[in-house]
């Protein structure tokens, strides 16, 4: 496990590039964090990386939305209304883990992580320290 401390969106942002650059397709990145730690200021980090233009924005009403970028697609998922994985299974929303294409960020993992046990997951935790500072770590 690697212990990263971010005193900004910036140190955030450019972590997110970084593991960005060490993704290759198929993976899944859980991002775990409360409102406001800076899962979503990750994210646009390794999706600069990863050749997305778009503006990313949280899924939270939309369950996924699906970027294209010029080196892979960005899956990016909130599961905070998912109650399990079947649930994530039913809607559909399971058929991108492990698609070589693109990776999969997950938001709020834990409610349906009974879906991620045959795929390559990275866990990124966020916690919030004060209003600037963040303690990150990735599990790889």
């Amino acid at each position: 496990m690697k212990v990263f401390r971010s005193n900004n969106e910036k140190d955030t942002f450019e972590l997110g590039k970084k593991v960005g650059e060490t993704l290759l397709g198929g993976e899944i990145i859980t991002l775990q964090g409360d409102l406001g730690a800076g899962k979503t200021v990750f994210t646009k980090g390794l999706a600069q990386v990863l050749g997305i233009e778009d503006e990313i924005k949280s899924p939270t009403f939309t369950y996924m939305i699906i970027y294209e970028g010029e080196k892979l697609s960005l899956f990016h998922y909130d599961a905070y209304r998912l109650q399990s994985g079947d649930e994530a299974e039913e809607r559909g929303l399971t058929e991108y883990f492990g698609d070589k294409s693109g990776v999969c960020v997950v938001e709020w993992p834990q409610n349906i992580e009974s879906c991620f046990e045959w795929h390559r997951v990275i866990k990124i935790n966020i916690n919030y320290i004060d209003e600037n500072t963040r303690e990150i770590t990735i599990d790889d």
